[in-house]
């Protein structure tokens, strides 16, 4: 017999048709194909080792406009340099002249000037940094949130996931099931008259009422549990175990109780939705909840921009400074991942309304805690903030960059409509070391 049998398309040892074997082997032993396709891709994609126990996602809807904010163009003509000054920061950067606070925090924190992709609508921008892929016709992606909440679950009786203060705009669940969305508050914590939904037993309810309702729950869902339910009734059935945890958890309830922060730390990040938005999230992650996102302002300011500027940023400048400051007096930064993003930047030269326009072709975030270097700039964008001079960041970088930081493997096939297994991050996901510690 030739020694080239072993390489033949017939030979069970060939490494071609290996796979093939193992599927039929398991087969025999009753799995389906499905099954082996699942087991086989929980083998080839190893969970990294997590650097982040909690998320906190700050987004700024309407895009953010860099040249006012994390990337001052000051050495460049005033048509691009626009109407605002600067400040220099603890490490020798420049910010805008409405962030002295932030600047002065700068050495705890990354910031990446060199952010692309190239969606110029809102809709479509947003998609991209919520849930770290490109839109697609044919599929809608979850948020990264809803695959967190997928993939690492609840902890301490908390939702895995919550939003400040409403759901927004591809914050959902998308190809996943209704279990995995957001919990969202449905108000603001800087309203005097805050009050989470949910969170208390509906009206004429009371203790005793709840625990019979709850335990004919659990024997219907005890009758049931032999049938195969459908998706919808199987998020019914989280969504339900999800609100009787809440409402029955004094420590679930007292996570969301702004109230019982002092008047000199609430003072601290400010009376106002910047302020109060990111201190209720801090309370959150030290509470157990894995993935806020909260949002603050609107930052589509094609005209106007230095009166809109005056207006926003000294807000989450003083909120973001002081989150920082504190989660790090707490022992929590080095284990909580704290995101500033937005759906694209600016353009590079002021328009006639004394504004700028979409541009999606350079932009920046900031990442602080979690593993990620305290004091660096990341990339660069040109002279006039058009496009990225040094080491373009994309958003498959970005999105599995954070993935990889927060303990899920971004390259993990997830099941799709249809069975379909979808990567959780398309396009080249990469983990970019530069950026960590």
């Amino acid at each position: 017999m030739s020694n080239n049998w072993c390489n033949s398309p017939d030979h069970p040892w060939n490494p071609s048709r290996r796979e093939f074997l193992q599927v039929g082997a398991l087969g025999a032993l009753g799995l389906s194909l499905g099954d082996a396709l699942k087991l086989q891709a929980s083998e080839s994609f190893p969970t990294p080792k997590a650097k982040a126990q909690s998320v906190i996602q700050i987004y700024l809807p309407g895009g953010c406009a860099h040249q006012e904010t994390w990337d001052p163009k000051f050495d460049a003509p005033v048509e691009y340099r626009g109407p605002l000054g600067t400040v220099k920061t603890k490490t020798g950067e420049y910010f805008s002249q409405y962030m002295r606070r932030t600047a002065a925090i700068a050495d705890k924190i990354t910031v990446i000037r060199s952010m692309t992709h190239g969606e110029a609508a809102h809709e479509r921008g947003t998609h991209n940094m919520m849930t770290g892929n490109r839109p697609s016709p044919a599929l809608e992606y979850p948020s990264m949130g809803s695959v967190v909440a997928h993939e690492q679950g609840p902890r301490k009786n908390l939702p895995p996931y919550v939003i400040i203060p409403n759901q927004t705009r591809n914050s959902g669940t998308g190809y996943l099931g209704s279990a995995y969305g957001p919990f969202s508050l449905g108000s603001d914590p800087a309203s005097s008259s805050f009050q989470v939904r949910d969170l208390k037993l509906p009206s004429g309810i009371d203790d005793k009422r709840f625990d019979k309702r709850r335990n004919m729950r659990s024997i219907v869902d005890a009758h049931f549990s032999g049938l195969e339910k459908a998706d919808a009734l199987d998020g019914m059935d989280s969504f339900y175990q999800r609100a009787y945890s809440l409402i029955s958890s004094p420590e679930a309830r007292a996570a969301f109780d702004i109230k019982k922060e002092s008047s000199k730390i609430r003072s601290a990040y400010g009376m106002n939705q910047a302020g109060q938005r990111m201190l209720l999230a801090r309370r959150l992650v030290e509470a157990g909840v894995r993935y806020v996102t909260l949002t603050y302002g609107g930052w589509d300011m094609h005209g106007g921009i230095q009166r809109a500027m005056e207006r926003t940023l000294p807000s989450f400048d003083q909120a973001y400074a002081q989150l920082i400051t504190d989660l790090d007096q707490r022992g929590m930064l080095d284990n909580t991942l704290v995101l500033v993003t937005s759906e694209f930047g600016r353009t590079p030269k002021i328009n006639r309304t004394a504004g700028r326009d979409h541009w999606p072709k350079v932009f920046s975030v900031a990442m602080a805690g979690g593993g990620v270097k305290r004091g660096y700039i990341h990339g660069s964008s040109d002279p006039t903030g058009a496009e990225p001079e040094e080491k373009p960041f994309t958003v498959a970088q970005y999105a599995s960059t954070v993935f990889n930081m927060i303990g899920i493997n971004p390259e993990k096939r997830l099941d799709s409509p249809g069975g379909r297994p979808q990567a959780i991050v398309t396009g080249e996901p990469a983990l970019n070391n530069e950026i960590l510690a």
